[in-house]
């Protein structure tokens, strides 16, 4: 387990509930689920609007849900698909872990080291009080980082490895900023399932 984490593979920070999980799927399912979702998936690439200027996502996405319900962030609102088969699998094994139910996953593909999501916390207001996300990396690792919003020495950055989950919860949102960054290393592509609550 990496050394930021205790035990049970919480986060030992302030303000925040992270929890940690590294081999979630086995590598074997793991690539069997990368493979197939990157040749199934309709993915597509949104335009969204940053301090009044309007840029390509730096990433394709796809929306899934359990129902019609949208999703919107960033200017953007997305239309879910309904869960496939394999998606179900994925997202029941999930709530196993984290016995949350969840209705929808924002799914995101990282083509390269160019491909990144900025600063941001996800915290509109369709996804309750205190938002819980667990978040599936399959494919490339990528380093999550993490920020306080007030106290500025506080600063963390996660290895999010091929097959694992990391679980956000409680206040994390109300407090914490994350990033995946931009890389000049040569990489392979990253998928990445964000399943969520929409209330």
């Amino acid at each position: 387990m990496n050394s930021l984490f205790s035990e049970a593979g919480k986060l030992d920070l302030p303000n925040c509930d992270i929890q940690y999980f590294p081999n979630f799927f086995d590598t074997e399912k793991a690539h069997f689920y990368f493979n197939a979702l990157r040749k199934e998936v309709p993915w597509q690439q949104d335009t969204i609007k940053v301090y009044g200027k309007t840029h390509l996502q730096p990433r394709l996405t796809a929306l899934y849900g359990s129902d019609k319900k949208p999703y919107s962030y960033s200017n953007v609102t997305m239309h879910p698909h309904l869960f496939d088969e394999k998606l179900l699998a994925i997202k029941q094994a999930v709530e196993r872990k984290t016995e949350v139910i969840f209705n929808t996953c924002l799914l995101n593909l990282y083509r390269d080291g160019k491909d990144s999501n900025g600063w941001h916390t996800d915290n509109e207001k369709t996804l309750g009080t205190n938002p819980v996300i667990a978040s599936v990396t399959l494919g490339q690792e990528r380093f999550f980082h993490l920020k306080h919003r007030t106290k500025k020495e506080l600063k963390r950055k996660i290895l999010l490895e091929h097959g694992s989950l990391l679980l956000m919860q409680g206040a994390t949102q109300h407090h914490w900023l994350h990033q995946i960054p931009k890389t000049a290393k040569p990489i392979k592509e990253r998928i990445n399932l964000t399943f969520r609550v929409l209330i």
